[in-house]
């Protein structure tokens, strides 16, 4: 048995009573006068001794309100109510297979039609395959409409690794082949090329990117190759590039960049709001952006990121917030900051399978999508977690080669040997949701403060390698100082003679 006393607080109460003739408002103050009242309660309002009154009742009604709020804590509230699903489901499924007619081979390249088209250019080809096959070399322009046949069939002489539409036009493409030439093609003229360049100007090997630049005539682009150089071209005079980069990281300003010593490059990217900078993903790993109007070997190479353990298979800047870029490489995708070049700011875990492609979604910026090589569709949307993924879709048994989002829509589309297009519905759900919120500010924050912090440390490691550096050089001013043959000559010319004389009887022995 056990026996508890609980002593509450005794409340005493009193009756009294006001006989309100006028509502409480001095005889002074017609009541009936909004501006009079008006005045008067703003008098009232400013007085400091209103202000102790009211923060001295506030805490007897505190205390009133939590003695109502007592409730039986062994009491179950609520039972009766349903089981309430979650706001948000995640979900995939595909809409629509594009498929390649007579042959499966590896998708190398999407591009959506500008200004919100309904069309998409897919470029096909084998690497591994026979390099000099003159079999299977189409690629297709398809109405994503009609997933039966393509609407038209690009035919190059070469197979095509990259093929981009013009953002200016609606028409026009350029291409990337294997054998290193770059062309362009006009859809109202059929699939043959409008004009290839000659093979003694093109790369000295395989044309992996291509990209349309910022120019006035909007005719102009750039492509890149694992040989490491960078080349600018005029598609209305394609006989010689107009301007060229090698891709060579040197030391010194009078250093000169060679071809033996670039860098092969896997990815590359371009801001049309920066017209005279991009970036480039090489296949040792690096990030290293590039300018183009740089006089000297340093300034036409200001910056680079070590980024990755293997190359570096997608790069693109953040569509909203342009210092901050996405890569893809190895078994993680990664967001850097132009501001820290020591590390990444956000990245996700270490998949079991490593990583293809990747890009920004246009519209809401804050989501990545990363495609797998075990045909896995993951989408981070670093908003809500970074940990793991909103949604992790096993799309087929084929490695999921590129990704590449529409810009005027919320659907999103991942590609494989097969042409797939796969929608994103939840996507829509959340873009509604959100931008009452002001997503943009927040994802804003989010940026300065893990640019923040990976600045501190930054500059924290400067300031331990400093300190290692001087109690280094500390110790061998000691070391020397204390050791009196440092510096001697005359014993390190009699060393000198002593080795070569070894070094002759030896040399006797063996012949004899």
């Amino acid at each position: 048995m056990s026996e508890h006393w609980v002593n509450s607080v005794r409340a005493e109460y009193t009756n009294s009573g006001i006989n309100h003739i006028e509502g409480g408002w001095p005889k002074d103050i017609n009541m009936s006068d909004p501006e009079a009242t008006q005045r008067y309660r703003r008098k009232i309002e400013k007085d400091d001794a209103y202000i102790h009154a009211v923060m001295h009742l506030g805490h007897s009604m505190e205390h009133n309100i939590l003695q109502n709020n007592a409730v039986d804590m062994y009491q179950i509230y609520y039972s009766e109510l349903p089981v309430i699903p979650p706001v948000e489901k995640s979900s995939c499924h595909t809409v629509n297979v594009y498929r390649e007619p007579g042959a499966r081979r590896p998708v190398r390249s999407l591009s959506w039609q500008a200004d919100g088209g309904a069309r998409l250019a897919a470029a096909h080809a084998d690497v591994d395959f026979i390099k000099n096959s003159r079999t299977l070399q189409f690629s297709y322009i398809w109405d994503i409409e009609n997933a039966n046949t393509p609407e038209l069939t690009i035919k190059p002489p070469q197979p095509l690794l990259d093929l981009q539409y013009n953002p200016r036009d609606q028409h026009t493409l350029v291409g990337g082949m294997l054998n290193g030439q770059v062309g362009w093609w006009d859809s109202r003229k059929g699939g043959d090329p409008v004009c290839i360049c000659p093979p003694h100007v093109a790369h000295r090997d395989l044309v992996r990117n291509v990209l349309f630049i910022n120019s006035k005539t909007g005719a102009e682009f750039f492509s890149s190759s694992p040989d490491g150089v960078v080349k600018w071209w005029d598609t209305r005079n394609m006989s010689e590039p107009t301007d060229s980069m090698i891709i060579d990281l040197v030391k010194l300003p009078n250093d000169t960049q060679t071809m033996e010593n670039a860098l092969g490059i896997s990815a590359l990217e371009y801001e049309p709001t920066i017209p005279t900078r991009f970036m480039v993903g090489t296949e040792t790993g690096l990030v290293i952006g590039g300018n183009r109007k740089g006089k000297t070997p340093l300034e036409k190479l200001p910056s680079k990121y070590d980024a990755h353990l293997g190359p570096v298979y997608s790069l693109q800047r953040n569509p909203t917030f342009l210092k901050n870029f996405l890569t893809v490489g190895d078994w993680t995708a990664r967001v850097w900051s132009e501001d820290c070049r020591e590390s990444a700011i956000l990245w996700t875990y270490s998949h079991r399978t490593k990583l293809t492609d990747g890009a920004w979604n246009p519209i809401r910026f804050s989501l990545i999508l990363v495609t797998q090589w075990d045909g896995c569709l993951s989408c981070w949307d670093l908003l809500r977690r970074r940990s793991a993924p909103i949604v992790t879709a096993q799309l087929c048994d084929e490695p999921l080669l590129r990704l590449r989002p529409h810009e005027g829509s919320v659907d999103y589309y991942s590609f494989t040997a097969t042409l797939k297009r796969y929608l994103k519905r939840e996507i829509c759900h959340l873009r509604a949701i959100e931008v009452g919120r002001d997503f943009k500010s927040v994802f804003d924050k989010i940026l300065e403060r893990e640019n923040k912090r990976e600045r501190i440390l930054e500059a924290r490691l400067r300031e331990l390698r400093l300190k290692m550096r001087q109690d280094r050089d500390c110790g061998q001013a000691q070391v020397a100082e204390s050791d009196p043959t440092c510096n001697d000559k005359d014993l390190e010319e009699a060393t000198a003679e002593y080795n070569q004389i070894v070094n002759d009887l030896m040399a006797q022995q063996r012949k004899n």
